[in-house]
């Protein structure tokens, strides 16, 4: 059995529709929506509505980790937008349009069958209205791929960028919980071990859930899976009998990370 698993797609839809190509089934972490792109600014949701400057001066705030002005340019922004929230999500109007259409693609791409979970920039609502025959969507529960138990745990932890798909620690723990014991972890988010947690370009950590950790420690899967993180520190690594690996910011490589029992 072979199984491809792919993170942080991030609108990179002509390499996803290659991403099952010799495998049984793909699996996919989350991070379908490209906002910015931090390499190339004139890509994305973000310059499209206001433009590559603008674009420029969000990720040079945000570099220097001035995240209150960051948030001030973004509500000065989304307020001139119709449709519009001030800043926190941009789940209507001209934004959700522009995810309308990715996600149109997106979820096109997709082989048959995929296993997906929902991004930290993702917006679950819309998904029922994409995810076909074929592609099921699993947050908090579990399936059956080629004998192995596989439970996915979708969303983000609440962070300075106040990304659209962020849940309280208490309801994360929930979902974590929920699927008790499994072979294989599915997670967007790493557990939190600093190794995982740090990015190495952007120079800062990234939110981990402290529930991931515990349940590998106390569940010992087979692998604990993620992505999120698109420059790790350590790409993988064993925690216990669990090898915990990060499979890798597929926007940018287009590789997708192979699992085979």
């Amino acid at each position: 059995m072979r199984v491809h698993v792919v993170s942080d797609v991030h609108g990179n839809s002509a390499d996803l529709a290659r991403a099952g190509d010799g495998a049984d089934a793909l699996v996919c972490l989350g991070d379908l929506v490209l906002f910015l792109d931090y390499a190339d600014r004139s890509r994305g949701i973000f310059p499209r509505l206001f433009g590559v400057e603008n674009a420029e001066r969000l990720v040079e705030l945000r570099a220097a980790r001035r995240y209150h002005e960051a948030r001030e340019l973004g509500a000065r922004l989304w307020a001139g937008v119709r449709g519009g929230d001030g800043g926190t999500g941009g789940h209507g109007g001209a934004v959700e349009t522009a995810v309308r259409e990715q996600y149109t693609e997106l979820f096109a791409a997709f082989p048959r069958p995929t296993y997906a979970t929902y991004g930290n920039v993702d917006i679950p609502y819309l998904w029922p209205e994409y995810a076909g025959p074929g592609v099921t969507v699993l947050d908090g529960e579990r399936t059956e791929i080629g004998g192995l138990v596989f439970g996915f745990v979708g969303g983000g932890l609440p962070g300075p960028m106040r990304s659209p798909f962020e849940v309280d620690e208490e309801t994360y723990a929930a979902k974590v919980a929920a699927l008790g014991a499994v072979d294989v972890l599915c997670s967007h988010i790493p557990p939190d071990v600093p190794e995982l947690c740090y990015d190495t370009v952007a120079r800062r950590m990234e939110r981990g859930s402290g529930a991931l950790l515990e349940a590998i420690r106390a569940t010992r899967p087979r692998y604990a899976l993620f992505g999120h993180v698109h420059q790790p520190l350590a790409r993988r690594m064993r925690i216990g009998a669990t090898e915990c690996v990060n499979v890798g910011h597929f926007a940018a490589t287009g590789t997708p990370w192979a699992l085979e029992w």
